[in-house]
């Protein structure tokens, strides 16, 4: 531990994230063991990494955001609300460009630009896309500890690597299951489901570089990580953790991963 607090800030994201990536990997092996997932447990692992994904976006992004901002003498709800906004604007803006499908949708359902790509590659595309703001929070994240502020920690950033880390779990099998129920192999389901994760290091260090090198956008930074978060939650993890009508399941899920995220960064934190 004291060899990792050592590393500047842009290490410490990368292997952070490298975490992250890791357990997209470990979710998408399950291929190996399993031919097929239970819907309901799926269904109950993506409304958990939702109510994570949450509860980071406020109590480890949007809330330091505002309270740097007061320290540095600004209205703590006006970088709160612009990067904020802006992240889920950026989101959307790729969501109708780049073409992706979301779990449990057929491929004539694929969003963005038309494209006669395969299936595999638009289900990849999708988890790609909401996996970037993930490791762009954590880069963010270290940045902000790096820079000195008593609102952010890097036990914080720790707590917030670890969460994410736990609800990407069932995002690597979310792209691996489908693809072997359509008689992929092993290793293939495997690996388009691990490269879904491979972003997150590169976002991780292009966030920590960002807020390291340009400290006056660490608040704005951090409300843009958050919006681009509740984007990809609203967007893609609760309407597929209620597609199969797992409604109850997947709420309680989801409050269970808030309650979780929340103990974790408040204890490290």
């Amino acid at each position: 531990m004291e060899w990792f607090l050592a590393q500047p800030p842009v290490t410490q994201a990368l292997i952070a994230t490298c975490f992250t990536w890791f357990l997209t990997a470990l979710g998408a092996a399950m291929v190996f063991l399993f031919r097929d997932f239970n819907r309901k447990v799926l269904d109950g692992m993506l409304g958990f990494a939702a109510g994570v994904m949450i509860a980071a976006s406020f109590w480890s992004l949007l809330s330091p955001a505002i309270e740097i901002a007061e320290s540095n003498g600004t209205s703590g709800w006006i970088p709160a609300a612009i990067g904020f906004v802006s992240g889920g604007m950026v989101l959307l803006g790729i969501d109708r460009i780049l073409p992706h499908l979301h779990l449990g949708f057929p491929t004539e359902s694929a969003e963005g630009i038309k494209t006669s790509w395969q299936k595999s590659l638009l289900l990849v595309l999708a988890i790609t896309m909401h996996n970037f703001p993930e490791g762009l929070a954590v880069g963010v994240a270290f940045g902000a500890a790096a820079a000195g502020y008593p609102t952010a920690s890097i036990a914080g950033a720790t707590a917030l690597a670890l969460g994410i880390g736990i609800q990407n779990f069932p995002e690597g099998l979310a792209v691996s299951m489908p693809l072997r129920r359509e008689k992929l192999s092993p290793f293939k389901s495997f690996w388009y489901g691990q490269m879904s994760g491979m972003v997150e290091p590169i976002a991780g260090v292009i966030g920590a570089m960002a807020v390291v090198f340009v400290q006056p956008l660490l608040p704005y930074a951090l409300a843009f990580a958050a919006g681009a978060m509740i984007f990809v939650v609203v967007e893609e993890l609760i309407p597929e953790a209620q597609l199969a009508q797992n409604t109850d399941l997947a709420t309680i899920s989801t409050m269970l991963g808030f309650a979780v995220m929340m103990v974790l960064d408040v204890a490290l934190g």
